[in-house]
């Protein structure tokens, strides 16, 4: 027996998985909203799947979970362009990764219940996660100002990297 199941909708083609490697603003392919406020937009998303394989002795519970950023949906305004900003923003696609290792984490400490369950429960799993991503994603601009208050930013830049070290062992 085989179930799968994906936890995302369609996805832009043109994306880049999370590496320990920074963002460029040679990255950042979209076109800038001008009656934007905001000066740059970071544009990334987690994805999972996820299956089942099972044989007379036991079934096996098989899991992807990947961070994506998507360049053509991302932007910067070009006279805004500053290594500033560029750091805030990449904080925004290491936040969607931190939540990522989350998902990963929980769907490793994920007990299997009767098969009609899983579908239902991980899709809650996951969007639990989406939740406090989104949460984090916002309250990261207010306390930063958008980049503004560089004190606010190095304090977050230092709490995000020290959660993804926890959780290193969820990453790819």
């Amino acid at each position: 027996m085989l179930a799968v199941a994906k936890g995302f909708s369609q996805l832009p083609e043109n994306k880049m998985i999370w590496q320990e490697e920074s963002l460029t603003w040679d990255d950042f392919k979209g076109a800038p909203e001008p009656e934007n406020l905001f000066d740059a937009n970071t544009n990334s998303g987690i994805s999972y799947s996820w299956s089942l394989r099972s044989s007379e002795m036991q079934t096996d519970f098989l899991f992807n979970v990947k961070t994506y950023f998507y360049p053509d949906l991302s932007w910067v305004k070009p006279d805004k362009i500053s290594r500033e900003l560029l750091s805030h923003e990449q904080l925004h696609f290491d936040i969607t990764e931190l939540h990522a290792r989350k998902l990963k984490k929980a769907m490793e400490d994920y007990k299997l219940p009767e098969q009609h369950k899983i579908k239902r429960e991980l899709e809650k799993i996951y969007r639990d996660v989406e939740f406090s991503r989104k949460q984090m994603q916002e309250r990261y601009d207010r306390e930063t100002d958008h980049s503004q208050n560089y004190q606010a930013q190095k304090k977050w830049k230092a709490f995000i990297n020290s959660e993804l070290k926890k959780l290193d062992a969820f990453s790819d």
